[in-house]
């Protein structure tokens, strides 16, 4: 049996300093992290740290890294914060990224997503404080900023460590080449060298991956991540590191993107695809054919000769999941949820094929293009208009007065009193509750954190560190009643000895 999809997203976000066009990024995006931490107070001990202990960016799944592999640089120096949420608050390279916690299933993935956008408006208010008149911290959840430079938006699945992670490559490459059609956000025109003219296409990231596999995340990117950091048991489990998303504006897409591709990684677990291949001749430019393909009828030539295009490889996916839905029921990826992602991925799949701009409540990129061509028409602008290429990234402005996306009637999931909670408290059912407990409640005691431990800082030597090794250990159900006897975080760790 599959075991349990826990997940999560990090969202690099694209920064500019309205009245100050050279602004560093770098010192910008380090300016909004600290703005944030310092309206938290005691709520979160400014000197809490991210521990890097654990950091492996140069382990790679396949047991070999191939010559000239540049894997991710670790960043000790730049600024991290750990949220009470459980989630991670930090400068990665030249961005603002928000990490969400470990989380129980897709929907409240994507719950602690969009709290992610009010984490980040939060810190723009905040910051603007320390900045000169006429200044401010403007943060766009998108993936690209049009000259040639793309940032992720980075999706993570625990896998079981027994399945070759052969298998995984080779039955999730044509799932994510092709669901790009529901979880695509639009984007006006192209940045990949020697391309033609491209008016718009179907999806941000698709111009930017080179490779099929490998460990890297910036240059030379690949469909299929294989970083072997598993932030947990490396004995039990894997951590599926999906680099190959866009960032939604849409609640429905990220849901779906997180339902649809938990439920695809429990079918490789459960052996649903041994007498099914789905393999595409020529993955990374079928990835651009089809995010240039708005007609959504071009076919994809596949390994074995024939040709589909990605809805009708999506409707067999679809179709497959549900003979494993009735075979292996929702356990993997919640049995309240499971439903919802297969009824939502149908409706979706069949208004794209009936026509894409029923689903403009749901799909990205459909949204997008509506506004898109309807400012078009009005002004009568070419596609190259620069004007266009803003309002593709004003779709993408999370501020609520500002943002494209907010008045493109996109269908929610979450009230804000959602929200709002889930950017202060973490997610009951996953080890992230334990972190964020623990830091609402010994906010200066805790030295240190990451994804699988904790380290507290008692006021003797040495610091003292609780390992996490299990995701689904440290929930509300198991630790409450011990939190809720302990004063300190000493007591906290006497308890847990005995």
């Amino acid at each position: 049996m599959a075991i349990h999809k826990v997940c999560g997203i990090e969202t690099e976000y694209g920064i500019v300093v309205t009245g100050a066009p050279d602004a560093n990024p770098i010192q910008s995006s380090s300016q909004l992290v600290n703005a944030y931490v310092s309206t938290l107070g005691r709520t979160l001990n400014n000197k809490v740290s991210w521990d890097f202990e654990d950091e492996m960016p140069g382990n790679d799944a396949r047991g070999f890294t191939l010559g000239g592999a540049l894997p991710p640089e670790v960043e000790t120096h730049l600024v991290n914060a750990v949220l009470t949420n459980g989630a991670r608050f930090y400068v990665d390279h030249a961005h603002p990224e928000y990490s969400s916690p470990e989380c129980i299933d897709a929907r409240q993935a994507t719950l602690y997503d969009v709290a992610g956008e009010e984490v980040l408006r939060r810190a723009m208010a905040a910051s603007r404080s320390a900045l000169p008149p006429g200044q401010q911290i403007v943060v766009y959840k998108n993936n690209s900023d049009g000259k040639g430079n793309s940032y992720g938006t980075h999706e993570n699945y625990l896998m079981d460590r027994q399945v070759p992670f052969s298998r995984v490559i080779v039955n999730v490459m044509p799932f994510f080449v092709s669901r790009q059609v529901f979880t695509g956000a639009g984007k006006v025109g192209c940045e990949l060298p020697g391309q033609g003219a491209v008016d718009y296409q179907i999806t941000q990231r698709a111009d930017f991956f080179e490779e099929e596999v490998g460990l890297e995340t910036t240059l030379k990117r690949p469909l299929i991540n294989t970083r072997d950091e598993p932030h947990a048991d490396s004995g039990r489990y894997r951590r599926l590191h999906v680099i190959i998303g866009d960032a939604n504006m849409s609640e429905v897409a990220t849901f779906l993107k997180l339902g649809t591709t938990s439920i695809v990684l429990s079918m490789v677990e459960d052996n649903m695809f041994d007498a099914k291949n789905f393999s595409i001749s020529n993955p990374v430019e079928t990835l651009r054919v089809v995010s240039q393909d708005l007609s959504l009828s071009t076919p994809m030539a596949m390994a074995d000769g024939s040709s589909m295009t990605a809805l009708e490889l999506q409707w067999e996916y679809l179709k497959l999941a549900q003979e494993w839905s009735e075979r292996f029921g929702f356990e993997s990826v919640g049995e309240s949820v499971g439903p919802q992602i297969l009824a939502t991925w149908e409706e979706v799949l069949t208004g794209l094929e009936k026509d894409p701009e029923s689903v403009a409540a749901m799909v990205d990129w459909v949204a997008k293009r509506r506004i898109i061509e309807g400012f078009r028409d009005r002004h009568g602008l070419a596609w190259s208009s620069a004007k266009l290429r803003a309002i593709d990234l004003q779709y993408h402005d999370i501020r609520p007065e500002k943002s494209l996306a907010q008045r493109a009637g996109l269908d929610r999931l979450f009230q804000s009193a959602e929200v709002l909670h889930a950017s202060e408290n973490p997610p009951r059912e996953t080890r992230a509750y334990f972190r964020g407990r623990c830091l609402q409640k010994f906010p200066t005691e805790v030295a240190a954190a990451n994804w699988d431990s904790i380290v507290f800082d008692l006021g003797t030597d040495p610091l003292r560190r609780v390992p996490m090794l299990d995701p689904l250990k440290g929930s509300a159900d198991m630790v409450d009643s011990l939190l809720d006897r302990c004063s300190s975080a000493s007591e906290l760790l006497r308890l847990l000895g005995a």
